[in-house]
C-alpha cells in the first residue's frame, strides 16, 4: 500500500499531514512511529490526519499524533498547516473551517498568508487540565517539587495540557533536564507539555516547550497560549502578546475571562509524496 502526504512546518513545528477522507489509511501506532522517523520515515514532530467529521455541523475530524504514536488532544501550529491543507488540497473552498478535535471544536480562519485559530477557552481548573493540587484549588501559581527544588509553576489546558515556568532567560534554561522532569511529573497523571517562558515586555514573550512525547521542538501553538494566558493571569501581559519561539513568532490574543484564546501565525508546505507501507 502507497500512502499519499505532504510535509508541512508552522514555524519549524513540523508535521506529515495525511488525507483520510479520499484514500483509505488505518491508524497503527508502529506505522506512526516509523513514518515520524526522522533516519528511517519521513520524519516529523507530529502526524495531522483529516478525517470526515463525526458530527454535521462540522467540516472534518482532526487528529494528532506525537513522534512515539501516542494520540494528544491539540495542537495549534498543526492546526493551521491543516487549514491550509484542506483548502489546497480542494478538500473544501471555504475560509472558515469548524473542526473536530479530541480536546473539542475548533474554527480556523484562514487571512491571507496566516491562518487564525479560535483555540477555545482555557481551562485552569487543575482536575481538569488534570493537575493533581491539595483540594483542587484553583490558583495562577502552583509550588512544584522538581529535581530537589520547589518552583512555581502555572498549569492550564488548550484541550491539551501544559505546565509553565516563568525564567530570566530561555537560552540559559535547562529545558533537557527540566522539560522531562515535569513532563512526567506524578502531579500530571496524563503528562503535560512544558513551557519556559521569558517576559520581554508586556506586549511580547520568548518562550520554549518541551512537548509530551517529542521532545523540545521549534514551536508549540498550544504552548504558545498557554503561557500567555499564565503571563495574563499573573498581571504581566496585556490581552495582545507577540510569542518569539525557536523556529519564529506567533500572535496571541485573549481577553480573559470566559473569552476564547485567538492564535495566529503562518503555514508552510514543504513537500508531497508517497510511501509504501
Amino acid at each position: 500500500m502507497f500512502l499519499k502526504f505532504s510535509k508541512m512546518h508552522g514555524i519549524g513545528n513540523d508535521f506529515i499531514v495525511i488525507d483520510a477522507v479520499s484514500q483509505r489509511f488505518h491508524v497503527d501506532a508502529t506505522q506512526l512511529k516509523r513514518l515520524a522517523d526522522r533516519h528511517f520515515g519521513i520524519g516529523c514532530d507530529q502526524i495531522l490526519v483529516v478525517e470526515p467529521p463525526q458530527y454535521p455541523q462540522n467540516d472534518f475530524r482532526y487528529r494528532i499524533f506525537n513522534a512515539d504514536g501516542g494520540e494528544v488532544e491539540n495542537c495549534g501550529n498543526g492546526a493551521r498547516c491543516f487549514a491550509r491543507f484542506v483548502r489546497n488540497q480542494g478538500l473544501i473552498g471555504k475560509d472558515v473551517i469548524r473542526v473536530e478535535t479530541a480536546g473539542g471544536d475548533i474554527v480556523l480562519y484562514i487571512e491571507g498568508d496566516n491562518v487564525r485559530v479560535d483555540m477555545g477557552k482555557p481551562i485552569l481548573a487543575p482536575a481538569k487540565v488534570p493537575f493533581t493540587v491539595y483540594n483542587n484549588d484553583q490558583k495562577v501559581s502552583y509550588p512544584l517539587a522538581v529535581d530537589g527544588a520547589v518552583i512555581d509553576v502555572g498549569a492550564v489546558s488548550m484541550g491539551n495540557p501544559h505546565c509553565i515556568q516563568l525564567v530570566n532567560d530561555v537560552d540559559t534554561a535547562d529545558v533537557e533536564k527540566i522539560g522531562p522532569l515535569i513532563e512526567a511529573h506524578e502531579q500530571f497523571p496524563n503528562k503535560v507539555n512544558v513551557g519556559f517562558m521569558q517576559i520581554i515586555s508586556r506586549e511580547q514573550i520568548r518562550l520554549r516547550v518541551f512537548e509530551r512525547g517529542a521532545g523540545e521542538t521549534l514551536a508549540c501553538g498550544t504552548g504558545a497560549c498557554a503561557a500567555v494566558v499564565h503571563g495574563i493571569q499573573l498581571g504581566l501581559l496585556d490581552a495582545s502578546v507577540s510569542v518569539s519561539l525557536p523556529g519564529g513568532d506567533l500572535h496571541i490574543e485573549w481577553l480573559g475571562g470566559t473569552n476564547s484564546v485567538q492564535l495566529t501565525g503562518p503555514a508552510e508546505w514543504v513537500f508531497e509524496g508517497k510511501i509504501k507501507l
